[in-house]
């Protein structure tokens, strides 16, 4: 049960990767393949690659965007992106400090914030994971991943606790 929702919320950050291209482009729908004028190649390949589950490949290619990337709006997206391909590899800390570099570009972007929530889920630190989910949700409260989100940490956090004592 627990790798079925590990499994899930792997896909569910590479599906983080469509965001991204939309908000680099919102011009260009998240159903379309073909890439507009002005929109950062590197970057575009990057969400690609990690919405396919190629994550050494994503962030390659992202953090080539990155270093052509001057809108700011382009490169929180990018940031939270490479968040999202750090947490599904299980790189934790990476993943963390990428998302709170999104966060400074841009606090009102529920995806990093909801990423970096994942990203304390798997560290086992809940109590911020719930701080950083409860924001996403300020921004996005019906959005799929906070609520999924929200279930893992509320199943962790309920799980019974048994404690023996020894009795002479």
């Amino acid at each position: 049960m627990a790798w079925l929702r590990f499994g899930a919320a792997a896909i569910w950050f590479v599906a983080v990767a469509a965001w991204a291209q939309a908000q680099i482009d919102p011009q260009q729908s998240a159903d379309s393949r073909t890439v507009l004028g002005g929109v950062n190649e590197y970057l575009s390949a990057g969400a690609d690659a990690i919405r396919a589950g190629l994550y050494d490949d994503g962030i390659r290619l992202t953090r080539l965007g990155l270093e052509r990337a001057s809108k700011i709006g382009e490169r929180a997206a990018a940031l939270s992106n490479l968040c999202a391909a750090h947490a599904a590899k299980g790189e934790t800390d990476l993943a963390i400090e990428t998302c709170t570099e999104s966060i400074a570009l841009n606090d009102q972007n529920w995806r990093a914030y909801s990423n970096r929530s994942y990203a304390y889920y798997l560290k086992g630190m809940y109590s911020k994971a719930s701080a950083d989910l409860e924001l996403a949700a300020t921004f996005s409260p019906n959005a799929r991943q906070v609520q999924q989100i929200r279930g893992m940490i509320n199943e962790r956090n309920l799980r019974p606790s048994v404690i023996v004592e020894e009795h002479q």
